[in-house]
């Protein structure tokens, strides 16, 4: 079979894995597509923690045929019992003749033993095509089972001119509606979101993931040092899908109604130990944590290396000092070095 052929099946495989990003946690995006003689016999993707995976859904769908074919998978094929039986001794049985693996598990309980367990049976094996599209898949996953708390996300919006709140007379949100619908299709994505006591004051949000029918609802998490919120705010309505967490330093309030109150250890500047929280997170299988702000979490998460991508919308338009924002147009990006000057006119 020639090489472009078994990337085009890996790069489908690939793209079945990304049907399960909204659902998967704490598990990774893993897609896979059997091929004989030519033609696909079965194919699928791991949907949710607990359920088949990818491998058991296409050996199911390509039945006897699976016998001597081709299996592309995205990632290393499990060998351990955990929520579901391993996924090697379901090829094995099925009597597959190669697998063709995208990347390895870093997961230890796995970490190359699925590979060998393969081939230790007779099955042809080759690891690294798609590698680094696999990885960047489940870019999540890996950060959490290496370090064991969640991946951060750190998501701001902000005009032209840098700001990130607009004027008192103006619209709250900086953002257009095409932005916003983003910012909640983002939200679907993550197990957790974070703002801080200042923000939830403030813009007083819901956070919640809208626009979408039956959209997953992450964890809200509002950190608050001294856990002195006001009890009415949107994010505590017990109506709210979902659930809100206070992770805080010393709790006043020992519990709120429908609301748990995490009490962390404090940093050398009396607020919530982050490291502490995302250790936290990660032991009740936060995979992935949204930041939202504001500024003063975000530059908190920043100063202690927490960060491992960034969201930013930038508005075309201009805050300063006007009684309403300005929108630009014309607006002209160019790369210079390193670099990337904005040009635009009023």
């Amino acid at each position: 079979m020639h090489t472009d052929t078994h990337t085009y099946y890996m790069a489908l495989a690939l793209q079945l894995a990304e049907q399960g990003r909204a659902t998967v946690s704490p598990n990774p995006m893993v897609g896979c597509v059997i091929v004989k003689n030519s033609h696909i016999v079965g194919q699928g993707f791991h949907q949710c923690a607990g359920e088949p995976h990818a491998e058991v859904i296409a050996l199911c769908a390509a039945g006897a045929e699976s016998a001597g074919a081709t299996v592309y998978v995205t990632l290393e094929p499990c060998c351990h019992y955990g929520r579901t039986p391993p996924c090697i001794q379901a090829l094995i049985t099925a009597r597959v003749d190669k697998v063709y693996v995208a990347c390895l598990d870093p997961n230890p309980l796995v970490a190359g033993k699925g590979v060998a367990a393969l081939q230790a049976a007779g099955i042809a094996v080759e690891v690294g095509m798609g590698e680094q599209a696999a990885q960047r898949l489940n870019e999540v996953f890996f950060h959490y089972i290496t370090y064991k708390r969640p991946f951060v996300i750190a998501k701001w919006a902000m005009s032209f001119d840098g700001k990130t709140v607009t004027n008192p007379q103006d619209s709250r949100y900086i953002s257009h509606k095409d932005s916003l619908r983003h910012i909640h299709h983002l939200r679907q994505h993550v197990d957790a979101i974070l703002i801080g006591a200042h923000t939830a004051r403030q813009d007083n949000p819901q956070l919640t993931a809208r626009f979408t029918a039956d959209a997953k609802q992450p964890l809200r998490i509002i950190l608050s040092s001294h856990d002195d919120l006001p009890v009415d705010l949107k994010i505590f309505d017990a109506h709210l899908p979902g659930k809100t967490v206070i992770a805080t330093t010393a709790s006043k309030q020992e519990s709120m109604q429908h609301h748990e109150v995490i009490i962390l250890p404090a940093d050398n500047t009396g607020r919530v130990s982050l490291m502490h929280l995302l250790e936290e997170l990660g032991k009740r299988e936060i995979t992935s944590l949204l930041v939202e702000g504001g500024m003063t979490v975000h530059a908190s998460f920043f100063n202690a290396n927490l960060v491992n991508k960034i969201h930013v919308y930038l508005a075309p338009v201009i805050i300063g000092a006007l009684p309403v924002k300005q929108p630009v147009k014309n607006v002209h990006c160019e790369q210079v070095g390193r670099d990337f000057c904005f040009s635009m006119d009023f």
